[in-house]
Formats: structure tokens, sequence, C-alpha cells
């Protein structure tokens, strides 16, 4: 579905600027007196990829007569009509009590409302929306229209990714938690899956290799909808031969891409291998939330146990956000308490944080530990928004973090983990460098700047740059 995106505010804050900038057009007239745009306007933009409607309104004051009146119907129609409304204001005029009864008017809408300070060029922008954060916007964004400055890193944001537009197709092939129980032949994952469903759902025979394909199997517990994905087992690449079993393999693949939590299944009799690592390396790359089932539990001695546990902890070492349950999928123990896990890793894997809570997140971590210096230069990291789910991306703006150490990095999703509560699902950060309002201009030298050039040129360096010279030989 092609999202649809409102401009409102007062009059003469930039919203006909920033229509032509999301349309890449001048389809709306711009000038700089207010109530110029009367009727509600509507253009088309696209953006990676991802097309949506943009539409131009009039301007509010909130407290319309006559003509005004009927170009706030317009205005408020628009809001019915958009999918996201971005409420514009001037960050030079400050916050004005025309801006606070549009905003309890976006309050009031329901619709997904966030707020734009435009005209944030040629001073601090934190300066200049400080004002309106007393608005209480979840998501504040600082652009400067006339620039085209900011505007791609709010769109990015608005706009689902195409990770998330695919996610949006497999919900409606596969309703609730998409669980997929992987592992290596002969693990009991069928044995699991049947334990889960509480019917023999599928074929379960003492034979590596008899689940052949990915199954789906849509069920409901407790009035919650799940789906759980029965795959083959994945052996080593040197032990794969047949044409069917490597198939097999790529829609093992598929199925972790699918699902939203990935249950490994681990043979407690044989302990931790090569191959299951690879396999949660496989997980991991995927982005996927993982939990850990040893099975084949019972009937072991309490020393072998305690052997398994402890190769467990120190293999698993770098998994200490997962969570780990020793079951017997024969038996059933063990098994209904994976239901917690599976619901606590879907809760991190697809939870939606506001920016200006990572943005003080971030703050608060960088104030507790700084970034390094890079060539006498501190690097800065000014804030943070989320950009995707399942896995939760964080993405981080600021200066210099192409020189970012790992180490800091690691610190980052540690710190992120443990105060936004992330179970079992790893977190993604991706940083990058500020717009250079600069980097466009060409340095062009003045007539008087050019003969000075041309004269320094033919006359060689001045006698004091000689002396210089030679004192440092």
């Amino acid at each position: 579905m092609t999202p649809v995106i409102a401009l409102v505010g007062r009059p003469n804050v930039g919203k006909s600027t920033l229509f032509n900038q999301m349309t890449r057009s001048r389809d709306a007239l711009v000038a700089d007196f207010p109530g110029l745009t009367r009727d509600r306007k509507y253009g088309e933009g696209s953006y990676e990829g991802q097309r949506f409607i943009v539409i131009d309104t009039g301007g509010l004051t909130g407290d319309e007569q006559g003509l005004d009146l009927e170009m706030a119907r317009q205005s408020m129609q628009a809001v019915e009509e958009a999918d996201i409304v971005l409420f514009l204001v001037d960050g030079r005029a400050g916050l004005t009590a025309g801006d606070e009864l549009i905003a309890d008017h976006m309050r009031r809408s329901g619709k997904q409302a966030h707020l734009v300070v435009n005209k944030t060029d040629g001073q601090n922008p934190d300066i200049a929306a400080a004002d309106f954060y007393s608005l209480g916007f979840a998501s504040t964004f600082l652009i400067a229209a006339s620039h085209n400055r900011g505007i791609r890193s709010m769109l990015e944001i608005l706009l689902p990714s195409e990770e998330d537009r695919a996610e949006e197709d497999r919900a409606d092939r596969y309703p609730g938690i998409r669980i997929g129980v992987v592992g290596r032949p002969n693990v009991g994952k069928s044995t699991l899956v049947n334990r889960m469903l509480g019917e023999d759902r599928v074929v379960v025979f003492d034979m590596p290799g008899t689940t052949r394909d990915s199954v789906y199997v849509p069920y409901e517990r407790q009035g919650k909808q799940y789906t759980l994905i029965d795959t083959a087992g994945v052996r080593r690449r040197k032990n794969v031969s047949e044409v069917v079993e490597k198939f097999s393999i790529i829609k093992t693949l598929q199925a972790i891409d699918d699902a939203h939590v990935v249950i490994l299944v681990i043979d407690a009799r044989q302990g931790l291998v090569d191959q299951d690592l690879h396999l949660i390396g496989f997980v991991l790359d995927a982005g996927r939330s993982l939990v850990i089932a040893v099975n084949k539990w019972d009937g072991m001695d309490p020393e072998d146990r305690a052997r398994v546990k402890e190769q467990v902890k120190r293999r698993l070492d770098f998994l200490d956000y997962a969570d780990k349950h020793y079951i017997s999928a024969l038996h059933g123990s063990g098994v209904g308490v994976m239901y917690e896990s599976v619901e606590a890793c879907y809760d991190s894997a697809m939870a939606k944080w506001p920016t200006n809570r990572l943005t003080a997140l971030l703050q608060d971590a960088v104030a507790q530990h700084q970034p390094p210096m890079v060539q006498g230069r501190r690097i800065k990291l000014r804030y943070a928004h989320q950009g995707g789910s399942n896995p939760p991306v964080v993405v981080v703006h600021g200066n210099q973090v192409d020189a970012l150490p790992g180490a800091y990095k690691r610190y980052l999703e540690n710190t992120f983990r443990k105060v936004l509560n992330v179970t079992g699902s790893p977190i993604r950060f991706q940083f990058r460098a500020g717009e250079n309002p600069f980097a466009s201009k060409v340095d062009r030298l003045t007539p008087r700047q050019k003969v000075k050039k041309d004269n320094d040129q033919k006359q060689g360096p001045s006698p004091k740059k000689k002396r210089q010279k030679s004192l440092k030989r």
C-alpha cells in the first residue's frame, strides 16, 4: 500500500518548499509571504524504491474565520486521508500559540503525527528545536527544506524499508509468531514440533533425513496465533551428496529468514559440535532471535548433565542474551516453558522505540564513556533513531563515525540491550555521518585574490618563508 503523507502547519513555515523537495518538482507555488497555498495539493514521490503520496495544505492558525476557515477544513480533510502527518514549525520564529493549538488538533485526530522543525539552517539545530520539545511529540525531525537538508534521513525513518515490506507479505501468508525449528539431522526437531502442537503433525522416524522440506504449520495456543516451521537437518557440506538434500538445506536457510524466532535444537547425548555453531552463525547473520533447546535430556547421568552444561556455557558465552532450555521433546518436559522465551524474543525483535528515547539513551551512554579522539578531534555522536525491526536496527548519526572502534560499538550495543531490555534478539547498529553543507560549494577566488595568487607564484616564496625553511634543515 502506498503511504500518504500530509504536511500541515502555520502559514509560511515551508510546507510548499518541503512538498517540492519530496516530489522533486516545482508544482507548489513558493513565495516569502503567508497564505499562498489555499487548496490541498497532491504529489507523488519516491525514496529507495518506495513510492508515497504527499499532500500540501494551506496554513492553519487555530482561530480561523471566513476564507481561512475553508482552508482549515481542507487541511483537516488531508489529515483524515493521510497515513502519516508531518506538523511543520518554524525554527527561526520559535514556539507560538498557534503551534500549540495545531498540536492539540493533531493529538485529537488520532493520526501518526511527527514534528518537523524547519528553517534550521544558519543556526544550531538543537537550540532551534529546544522550545518545540514541550509539545510532546514522540519523534522530532530537524530539516532545512530550502537547502534539502535532513529530508532523506526523515524519509528513511518514516517509510517502511524493503525488509519491512517483505515482512508484511510474510505476515499475510503466515499469521502470528513464526517459530523456526532448526538443527542437525536426528536431534529431535520433528518430535519437538509435534510436542509443541500437541498432535502428530509431521513424520517422526529414527533415521536422519526424514524431513526433506520445510513444513509451515499455523495454529493457535491460548488465544495467540503461531506458525511452527519444521525444517530439514543440516549436515556438514562434505557429507552432503544427494541433490534433494542440497535443496533441503536451501529451504532451511529460507525458513530461518521467514521466522521471527529460531529454536536451535542440540542433541545432549552428542554435546555441542561445530555444525551447531555454524547453524548459530546462519541465524545471527539473518538477524533472527534465538532460543537454545538442548534435547534428549531425560535419562542422562548427573555427571553427563553437568559436563554438557559446562560445555554450553563455555562455547556459547557470546550468546549470553539467548535463553537456554534443557528439554525432552519425547516426554514433553521443559517444552511448555519455551513459549515464554519465544514471546519475549518476539517482543524484543519487533519492539518500536521513539526517537527521543533512543537519542536520550545515546547521550547518556556518551556522557558515561566518550568516544575516542581521532587525529586530534573527538568523534561526536549526535542522535539516534530506529531503522527497522526483526532484528531491531538503531541508526546513529554523527561525524567521523567510520573511525569508531569496534570496542565502542560493542559498548553501545551492550548499553542499549541492557536499558531497552532486549532478550534473545541481536541489535544491529548503523552509523552515518552528517551532511556537509559546504560539500557542493566551490571555493572561487575573487579577481583581487587571483592577482595576488599569480604574483606570489611569479615571485616565489618570501624571504621569511625561506629563512623558516633553512632553519628546518
